[in-house]
């Protein structure tokens, strides 16, 4: 049962080690990102840097572990698909909060800088 087998397709499954290994690292990215938070023992800034940084990894970890994506030949397909979605994911939900920031600024009055601020008239001010 320790052993990698492949079917007619290409597809490759994990052994028993690769699923236990993927499985801890998982653990332990995870228990490392909530540890930060609930001790308070860094820099909020630099617990962010570390969680962002961890959940990459695991993201890592999940595709080569559990799904099985490398840079072999018959997983060129799958993983070109996977870079489309992250493609697509990343313009949905930047532009989602590039424009919820954008309306946030419109609709919470804030206020530019005078140099910046666009006037309608020409016409200089009258003064009573």
């Amino acid at each position: 049962m320790a052993h990698a087998t492949s079917h007619g397709s290409g597809a490759s499954h994990g052994t028993l080690r690769s699923y236990l290994t993927g499985f801890v690292l998982a653990v332990l990215l995870t228990g490392l990102a909530f540890g930060l938070v609930m001790s308070h023992a860094l820099p909020t800034s630099t617990t962010f840097t570390i969680i962002f940084v961890a959940a990459a990894v695991q993201m890592l970890v999940h595709l080569r572990s559990f799904l099985h994506l490398d840079a072999s030949s018959a997983q060129r397909w799958n993983l070109a698909a996977l870079a489309f979605t992250v493609v697509i994911i990343v313009l949905v939900i930047g532009g989602s909060v590039w424009i919820m920031f954008n309306l946030r600024g419109r609709t919470m009055g804030e206020t530019r800088p005078a140099a910046t601020q666009i006037t309608t008239s020409t016409a200089p001010a009258a003064h009573f």
